[in-house]
């Protein structure tokens, strides 16, 4: 388990790798707010169908077969942001990195779970949750403090790493015995986009959208908290923004390992609002440009975002029957990073009207109605997870 919690530690590490690199792209390419988070989007605009088609590969040539040449495709993806001169290329890097981890990510958490008992199957998900969003913090944690004190070749230099680190990778992957796939105590993983009848209800309303929000909410962090710090907040500290992330999903991923609150209901519900306010936070500090507000609302936004994100991930592995669980996650995953495309071209569309912190503001009014709904809903919904004999 711990090879492949690596593996996917890595891939996470690889996907958000170029965020704080965006502000030196929109300068040296001349590129616009708008074709900057068009940038950022694409990236999920790839990732979805690939999530959708990736799975049947899978289960026909191999998961590991899959999962290697997902990595193989993320070390191309690599290769094209070092020799990137133009910014169709960084937009073709861009889309490979969707594909990879779109191939990547509903094959390894089955790959993952095969290698696991059955009574480890909530541990290897929140294990597995953990490495995800630890991963998308390091990378830009990483990226961001090599161009801003490496001081050579900064726009290269990250991606020199990352394929190393990516290399590392395919030997720890490579590593890894197959042959638990045979093993009858295993889940059988079929991977598919489907939610069973008795439960699309709670799925749709409250699971998923729960995922959807995180995502949005940490999304608009990934993709513009760069562009922030610089604009708006005047730093002109590249490394601060990658920091930031780092703080939001490192954060996010440790703050899964604490017990309380122990319901996942309940912990969903806490998390969101701390999602929210964590928000909030961050239109308060562009307003008042104050630095400290923007650090202390990542704070609260990377607890709350952490929280929901693992109970959600939990309630989509474990509320179905063990046949229908890999529909449901590939399902819960689709959900959740389409919260990566919608608001975020939202917000870059919109900012050309209205500017980058009106547009904010906008989607965080409309982030509060959808949290506002979801909290209802986990009061509604609580009891029908007693009754699943989900929480106590």
């Amino acid at each position: 388990m711990k090879r492949m919690l690596w593996v996917i530690l890595i891939m996470a590490v690889g996907t958000t790798f170029s965020s704080p690199l965006f502000p030196l792209y929109q300068e040296q390419f001349n590129m616009s707010d708008l074709e900057i988070t068009l940038l950022f989007a694409v990236y999920a605009a790839f990732l979805l169908p690939t999530l959708l088609i990736a799975g049947p590969i899978g289960n026909v040539r191999g998961l590991k077969n899959v999962l290697l040449t997902s990595i193989a495709i993320s070390i191309l993806s690599a290769i094209v942001f070092i020799v990137s001169n133009q910014p169709w290329l960084l937009y073709l890097a861009r889309i490979f990195e969707g594909i990879a981890f779109g191939a990547f990510m509903g094959n390894a958490t089955a790959f993952l779970l095969k290698q696991s008992p059955k009574e480890k199957v909530i541990k290897a998900l929140t294990l597995s949750s953990m490495a995800i969003m630890i991963g998308f913090g390091l990378g830009p944690a990483i990226s961001g403090l090599l161009i801003q004190y490496a001081h050579f070749q900064p726009i290269r230099l990250p991606y020199i790493l990352l394929t190393i680190l990516l290399l590392s990778a395919v030997i720890a992957l490579w590593s890894i015995s197959d042959i638990q796939s045979q093993n009858k105590n295993t889940i059988s993983m079929k991977l598919k986009i489907s939610v069973p009848m008795n439960m699309r209800s709670v799925f749709w309303s409250f699971i998923a959208l729960s995922g959807f929000i995180v995502f949005s909410l940490n999304g608009i962090v990934l993709s513009l908290i760069p562009s922030f710090t610089k604009n708006i907040l005047h730093t002109s500290n590249l490394s601060i923004s990658g920091l930031l992330i780092l703080l939001l999903l490192g954060g996010g991923g440790l703050a899964q390992r604490t017990s309380w609150p122990y319901s996942p209901v309940t912990r969903v519900r806490i998390g969101i609002l701390f999602l929210l306010m964590g928000s909030w936070f961050m239109i308060i500090s562009g307003e008042t440009i104050n630095l400290g507000l923007l650090w202390t609302g990542i704070f609260i936004q990377a607890i709350g975002g952490g929280w929901a994100f693992q109970a959600s991930l939990q309630l989509a592995g474990s509320t179905p029957e063990p046949i229908d669980r890999a529909g449901v996650i590939s399902t819960y995953y689709s959900a959740s990073y389409s919260g990566f495309i919608i608001p975020i071209i939202g917000v870059g569309v919109v900012s050309s009207f209205f500017g980058l912190f009106n547009s904010l503001i906008i989607l965080n009014v409309i982030a509060t109605i959808i949290v506002m709904f979801l909290v209802g809903c986990s009061f509604k919904y609580k009891a029908y997870f007693v009754d699943q004999a989900l929480i106590k």
